[in-house]
């Protein structure tokens, strides 16, 4: 008996082991702290920005003078409608604005509701803005592309509301890979299903225009009883790393009280989720958070790797702009 007895204690030791290994991939950064107990950007003036700003994307620009970090944020005036507007800045805390927005409502898609929550990704000198286009009946993710942040050519819907494969209402928050994987295009984003539950869906492209659904079941999905029983929506372009692709995204309970969470999706199938967070890694603290359009609201969408840091730029209770940050760790510089 003692002989079969160890050999199968062995065989359960090492079987932990080698699960404990999957669940807990490294982490390409640490633990997140604001860098202000203020916000960044807040609303103000009478007009296109009066009533929100926030859900900010960012991407690190290099120009002659060195580089910078361009946000483009989501506004709101006192009707709700939102548009786009532009801000920079060199230290990733102090932001100058641009007086007029660089993206408003002009198609039917985006009528009377607005651009919303955008989020920024470049290939070669071609920076891609998906967002979403709200005409107060639907919400579809829509496309962009400019040259200068500023500019910005519209692409139109690239994934109609109501014609998913399990998504059967709106479609938002396209979070595109950053680099090829098995020679496609890939972009994380949000759908509802059939059970009223908004949840994390993949596409494929190869041309970064045209998108298709890669999966018939959402990739992300809500869980019951925890941070996440209601959204999990995709946050920020994600990461690529040795160990896997690190999405980092928005879940909400059924109080709708948003937190952070973040999952990891295999290095060379974007479809296999390898591990989620099982707490969330940043919640509302500050008053500005807690209060606002939507109560206790921290939601990231904008991220860059600054040094030997990554800044995370989040909407703070659909009113303002935040700002948090983590030490990179090693494997994530040197991937």
């Amino acid at each position: 008996m003692a002989g079969f007895i160890a050999p199968r204690i062995l065989t359960l030791l090492v079987l932990r082991i080698v699960l404990s290994a999957q669940v807990s991939p490294p982490m390409p950064f640490g633990v997140w702290h604001r860098l202000s107990d203020a916000p960044l950007i807040a609303p103000r003036g009478n007009g296109w920005e009066a009533a929100g700003t926030f859900n900010p994307a960012v991407v690190l620009q290099k120009t002659a003078r060195g580089d910078k970090i361009v946000m483009l944020y989501r506004a709101q005036d006192k009707l709700g409608t939102s548009r786009l507007g532009y801000a920079e800045s060199t230290d990733g805390i102090h932001f100058t604005r641009r007086e007029h927005p660089v993206l408003s409502p002009a198609e039917k898609y985006e009528k009377d509701g607005g651009v919303e929550d955008p989020r920024l990704v470049q290939f070669g000198n071609t920076y891609y803005l998906s967002y979403t286009g709200y005409n107060k009946k639907d919400a579809q993710l829509c496309l962009a592309t400019s040259k200068d942040l500023i500019h910005w050519e519209r692409k139109g819907v690239i994934m109609p509301a109501d014609k998913g494969n399990w998504n059967v209402k709106w479609t938002k928050s396209g979070a595109i890979v950053p680099e090829k994987i098995d020679g496609k295009y890939w972009m994380y984003f949000l759908g509802t299903s059939a059970d009223s539950r908004d949840q994390g869906g993949l596409a494929s492209s190869t041309d970064l225009l045209h998108w298709t659904e890669a999966t018939q079941a959402p990739v992300l999905s809500v869980r019951p009883g925890r941070f996440d029983s209601r959204v999990a929506e995709p946050g920020p372009p994600p990461i690529v790393t040795r160990d896997g692709i690190v999405l980092i995204y928005n879940g909400a309970d059924d109080r709708l009280v948003y937190r952070t969470g973040i999952a990891i999706f295999d290095r060379n199938d974007p479809r296999k989720l390898l591990w989620r967070s099982d707490e969330p890694v940043f919640s509302s603290e500050k008053d500005w958070e807690k209060a606002g359009q939507v109560p206790n609201v921290v939601f990231v969408e904008g991220m860059v790797q600054q040094g030997n840091r990554f800044l995370f730029y989040y909407g703070g209770a659909d009113k303002y702009v935040g700002v948090a940050a983590a030490a990179a760790a090693s494997q994530t510089i040197g991937k």
